[in-house]
């Protein structure tokens, strides 16, 4: 199994994106338009973010995602084209 060294900090909604800032200062950002469950979220619902050693809930969005997905660049279920 692997282990991530570094874990989230922050995590918050702006413009269209998810910016995580991990303790070690790096900064990763995604966007919420593809992923089904965020895209429909209001900014609030958004920024409503749980952080765990393991990754991020969105308890409103009922929505899910690992830090060790998002930095592979799994953003969760994509809207199809």
């Amino acid at each position: 199994m692997s282990t991530l060294a570094d874990t989230a900090k922050k995590a918050f909604y702006n413009e269209g994106f998810i910016i995580v800032q991990m303790h070690g200062g790096v900064e990763l950002k995604f966007p919420v338009k593809d992923n089904i469950r965020l895209a429909t979220g209001t900014p609030d619902q958004l920024n409503h973010i749980e952080i765990s050693p393991f990754g991020l809930h969105w308890p409103d969005l009922d929505e899910d995602l690992s830090l060790q997905g998002i930095l592979e660049g799994d953003f969760g279920q994509f809207l199809k084209a």
